[in-house]
């Protein structure tokens, strides 16, 4: 079955219906589906695949992930090897992960 996800409120019931809506933060999720109806415009939605590409971090988080030094800067870092979705309002950043 097809259906249409017109809004970011749509977008963020499919992750609550698929047993993901704590994935992302609510804010992550609205800045994630801006990028990618900006991205594809209309296109088959895949909460899984999106969870599996996507991540929302703190720096401190990212930057251990990835064995930054702590003088390095996470945002450049990861604007040069990957794509930068958004920052919330809390400081996390949602990234592609790579």
């Amino acid at each position: 079955m097809y259906i249409s996800i017109d809004t970011a409120s749509q977008f963020r019931d499919e992750f609550h219906k698929c047993g993901r809506g704590t994935q992302f933060s609510y804010e992550a999720l609205g800045l994630l589906y801006e990028f990618l109806t900006e991205l594809d415009g209309a296109a088959e939605l895949d909460v899984v695949a999106i969870c599996c590409e996507f991540s929302e971090d703190t720096e401190k988080a990212i930057a251990a992930s990835y064995g930054l030094h702590e003088d390095e800067d996470v945002t450049a870092f990861l604007e040069e090897n990957t794509l930068v979705v958004g920052v919330t309002a809390s400081g996390t950043v949602v990234y592609q992960q790579f």
